[in-house]
């Protein structure tokens, strides 16, 4: 099985189970003067224990396969091109990389800026004498505005990539 097959079939276990909840909450207890809606009560008892026992077998196998899926992205490396380096991450790092690291990096660089400050210009000291001054930046606009940019664009191949190793990974059995 595919790491993206998993995922589905989570997706879709997670709606069966969500669907036994819905029928163990509608019929697990009436009141006595109601014909049961699954023959018998001994007929519904029995039909509410499936239910109950469906749904702890299905949380069972959801539970296995995002273990699968954990352990595949934890010992899966992968190699990935960002820009004009090739990089090289487990899985795990990846997604994680995507989620959170790429953004964080990028606010830093966003972070740099002239503040508002003029080019040139000038300025009054605490004495009243007038002073010529210049802008400081103790950073390069060139390479902030290129790692800007490339970490614009990061998730999105590293989301390009995912997409196809997911397609065409193996889960690894536990």
């Amino acid at each position: 099985m595919k790491i993206i097959e998993g995922m589905k079939k989570i997706k879709d276990l997670q709606k069966k189970a969500e669907d036994y909840r819905g029928k163990i909450t509608q019929y697990h207890a009436d009141v006595d003067f109601e014909n049961p809606t699954y023959g018998t009560v001994d007929d519904q008892k029995a039909q509410v224990s499936k239910w109950m026992q469906g749904h702890s077998d299905i949380i069972k196998e959801i539970g296995e396969l995002k273990t699968r899926i954990q352990k595949t992205n934890i010992l899966t490396s992968v190699t990935i091109e960002l820009g004009d380096k090739k990089v090289s991450k487990t899985l795990a790092e990846w997604i994680l990389r995507r989620r959170e690291g790429a953004l964080l990096e990028k606010s830093a660089w966003d972070a740099l800026n002239d503040r508002g400050l003029m080019e040139r210009g000038q300025a009054k000291k605490s004495t009243g004498e007038v002073i010529e001054v210049k802008l400081r930046r103790y950073y390069d606009p060139k390479e902030r505005d290129a790692k800007k940019e490339a970490l614009r664009s990061e998730p999105f191949v590293i989301d390009g990539a995912l997409e196809v190793i997911n397609a065409t990974t193996d889960l690894l059995e536990l």
